[in-house]
């Protein structure tokens, strides 16, 4: 299943809800005039426009998350990489480094990401 999009504003309602849910829809208007400043009209068209993405789901006013924020995560680099990059991972680490110091403990930890992956991608 592709991961629907979703955008800025929308991302940020997200990280309200995936840190509160489940959520009653009338605590998350509370919780979206608080951090984001919006009217309880704006929130519930937000619940209404991303269930219809099938990003969420509001059932008997409980809101309830069916995408994870690790899955937008991904599908967010996984887009940028193509748009900008023409899917090139490489080229899209050495921009990252190009502009930005990695520490030797940021580098120790990507290459352990890095051979965990190919120990659990050796057989394909």
């Amino acid at each position: 299943m592709n991961t629907p999009k979703i955008f800025e504003s929308e991302y940020r309602f997200c990280l309200i809800l995936w840190e509160n849910e489940p959520v009653k829809s009338s605590k998350l208007v509370e919780l979206c005039r608080e951090h984001l400043g919006w009217k309880p009209t704006t929130t519930y068209t937000v619940i209404k426009r991303l269930s219809e993405r099938g990003v969420l789901k509001n059932e008997n006013t409980v809101v309830t998350s069916l995408v994870s924020k690790d899955e937008v995560q991904a599908s967010e680099i996984n887009e940028m990489v193509d748009r900008t990059f023409e899917g090139s991972m490489p080229a899209f680490i050495a921009a990252f480094t190009k502009h930005r110091k990695i520490s030797d403990g940021e580098l120790d930890e990507i290459q352990k990401m890095i051979d965990r992956y190919r120990k659990e991608n050796k057989n394909e």
